[in-house]
């Protein structure tokens, strides 16, 4: 019998409700408590809890470098992103008013999109410095 069978069922049962907590925190950011970087660590948590229960090779095939690199600056180009459409759509850097027809919607679209670039930024960099201190290659 595999020695760390018990760890493998808790980490199957306990990764979903993880990644669905981390998903709640995001999008419940807006409202109240929590946003971006607690739900991209918490994501990060989960992920890394597969990895070092599975292995950092099931880790891997999970989720590749080349895919953790383009989540990583696809994160950091969301959160400018919003910025840079508020400036090309006459407001400040940042002002999320201007992002629709009512100000209030683009106050809840302007903040979404940033704290979900934020999410992405940070969970992909706790991944990626899990793999460093792990003494992976980050860049398999």
């Amino acid at each position: 019998m595999n020695r760390h069978s018990i760890l493998r069922v808790v980490a199957k049962f306990m990764i979903p409700y993880i990644m669905l907590f981390a998903l709640y925190v995001q999008f419940h950011g807006d409202f109240g408590p929590g946003g971006g970087f607690q739900a991209g660590v918490i994501f990060a948590v989960g992920f890394i809890l597969y990895a070092l229960i599975f292995g950092i090779e099931n880790g891997r095939k999970v989720l590749p470098a080349g895919v953790n690199r383009i989540l990583l600056a696809g994160g950091v180009l969301l959160y400018a992103g919003v910025g840079v459409a508020g400036l090309l759509l006459e407001g400040n850097y940042l002002d999320y008013f201007v992002l629709a027809h009512d100000p209030v919607h683009g106050q809840h679209l302007g903040i979404l999109l940033v704290e979900l670039g934020v999410g992405i930024t940070v969970a992909s960099t706790m991944i990626a410095l899990f793999y460093v201190f792990s003494g992976q290659d980050v860049r398999r």
